[in-house]
């Protein structure tokens, strides 16, 4: 598996607790997994 989509999946991951704890909101949220998902290059968003 490819280093970039493993560091990728872990900013995510640590993102997601960050909204669920209520730490950041939705809106910060998005934002960030916007700028990740341009900077490592993701294209889909889609999770299973």
């Amino acid at each position: 598996m490819d280093k970039k989509l493993i560091r990728y999946s872990m900013q995510i991951a640590m993102l997601k607790q960050l909204l669920s704890c209520k730490l950041i909101s939705k809106k910060e949220y998005n934002l960030v997994k916007s700028r990740l998902m341009k900077d490592y290059k993701i294209f889909s968003d889609i999770t299973a």
